[in-house]
């Protein structure tokens, strides 16, 4: 499976809410357009922070157009050489010295004004592209205007969905005291916890493992707010999220708007749940999580919830259950879609590790570098691909007994057609397979009762 690009992915997250709706109003792109320009953004590869209304503007028609792969960065053959000549390079370097806050608009005017250069002669990316080399791009000493926030709520169940880690209790887990760690996701209209499991760390693999029993008890949420956190970062989780056309949305540092629902939850769940559990009968992981599903399934998805008007959050889920987005047949190949792809170096004897347990790969990659493709929740290596997603075999654990009796392959030499090929096959014969056969003849000898050959009459055929 070809791995997506990763700037395709921080371009599809700042899309946000226009790849989301089904349906814009008349002028409402533009609206939404000049409002996330006015946003802050982690730019990969780059110290700007903010985005230009065209840019997002183009970044949109490309996902309607192309999807995912409209998305991916074109790289320009004229890539690192200005248009500018080196006269209107330092004109507009020299503006941009003189007055910091001067933007290219206003440095495009200076110019025509100024008869440097000709009306629309000159584009506004080529003079960016020359102060961002330059380090002149952003405009110091904007002010910033307060923020409005309003409280809101999602329409429909499936709609919206939060992620979050809530911290757990240090409990003896199979004869050892360990941390654990309450991942859960939550529907923004019902108050549905659509998945929900302790584990033993907040990583990314965690948060993915929650999130496949979600999708598949829950179906495919239209928007997914989760932290800003490394976890939630993590590439492999932006993949799965553009593969299956949930709009990943990560809370800004420090203020994560929107998630007062899920945190009432948590409140919820430790004055109903921790309060009651009893650690002295809890022996392991899975005894804990038994006792974690029991609870919400019969208590808190069937208490009526003040908020919904005295509906259950299982009552009000199911009230949209036809507008949900169902797996359909992308359940049959969840799976794959949670897979992880690793690099690895084949070495001499065929093989890779992983966890620390070697595998053998087709023997012709012996020297090369591949990628392993495993299966992280259930531990399971599946094959062997290449950078551009082809599959290059299977992966299989070693087994060196199985080894010490295999025939091994010998290389082909010029000149053996005469002899045996490396799969060990017989030897090629002229046509109608003419000339004395003793393999032949002895088989015929046998089984017609006719005496074996002496070793002499044997040697002088």
């Amino acid at each position: 499976m070809k791995q997506i690009d990763s700037i395709a992915l921080f371009r599809l997250s700042v899309l946000g809410q226009l790849v989301s709706r089904e349906r814009l109003e008349r002028g409402e792109l533009q609206q939404l357009i000049r409002q996330m320009a006015q946003r802050e953004y982690a730019i990969p590869g780059s110290e700007r922070t903010r985005l230009g209304e065209k840019t997002i503007e183009a970044w949109y028609y490309a996902w309607r157009k192309d999807g995912i792969d409209g998305l991916i960065p074109k790289v320009r053959v004229d890539r690192g050489q200005s248009k500018l000549t080196p006269a209107l390079q330092e004109a507009v370097l020299a503006a941009k010295r003189e007055n910091p806050r001067r933007s290219v608009r206003q440095i495009l005017r200076l110019l025509e004004s100024a008869g440097l250069q000709a009306n629309h002669s000159l584009s506004r990316s080529a003079i960016h592209r020359l102060l961002q080399q330059h380090g002149l791009s952003s405009i110091t000493g904007s002010v910033s205007l307060p923020e409005e926030k309003r409280s809101f709520g999602a329409e429909f169940a499936g709609s919206i969905w939060y992620g979050d880690v809530m911290h757990g209790p240090r409990l003896a887990l199979n004869g050892q005291m360990r941390k654990t760690y309450l991942v859960s996701l939550f529907d923004d209209a019902s108050r549905l916890v659509t998945h929900s499991a302790f584990c033993l760390g907040e990583t990314a693999l965690d948060i993915e493992g929650v999130l496949k029993q979600a999708l598949l008890r829950r179906g495919i949420p239209t928007k997914l707010v989760v932290d800003n956190g490394a976890a939630y970062r993590a590439a492999t989780l932006q993949a799965l999220c553009a593969r299956l056309g949930i709009h990943l949305i990560f809370c800004r540092p420090y203020a994560p708007e929107g998630k007062g629902k899920l945190e009432r939850w948590h409140r919820t769940f430790r004055d109903q749940f921790l309060s009651e559990l009893d650690a002295r009968r809890i022996t392991d992981l899975a005894d804990l999580n038994a006792r974690l599903w029991a609870w919400l399934e019969h208590v808190y998805h069937r208490t009526g919830h003040a908020a919904l008007g005295g509906m259950t959050p299982l009552a009000r889920y199911q009230q949209d259950l036809p507008r949900i987005r169902s797996l359909g047949a992308k359940a049959a190949t969840l799976d794959s879609l949670f897979y992880h792809r690793v690099s690895r170096f084949v070495k001499k004897d065929g093989t890779v590790s992983y966890l620390g347990q070697p595998f053998e790969v087709p023997y012709e990659l012996a020297g090369k570098t591949v990628k392993l493709v495993v299966d992280p929740h259930g531990a399971r290596v599946i094959g062997v691909e290449s950078d551009a997603g082809e599959s290059l075999g299977d992966a299989t654990a070693l087994d060196r007994q199985a080894n010490l009796h295999r025939v091994r392959r010998k290389p082909e030499q010029p000149g053996d057609d005469d002899g045996a090929s490396v799969t060990g096959s017989a030897p090629k014969r002229g046509p109608g397979g003419a000339g004395p056969n003793l393999v032949e003849l002895a088989h015929q000898q046998y089984y017609a009762g006719a005496p074996a050959p002496s070793t002499t009459t044997a040697r002088e055929a």
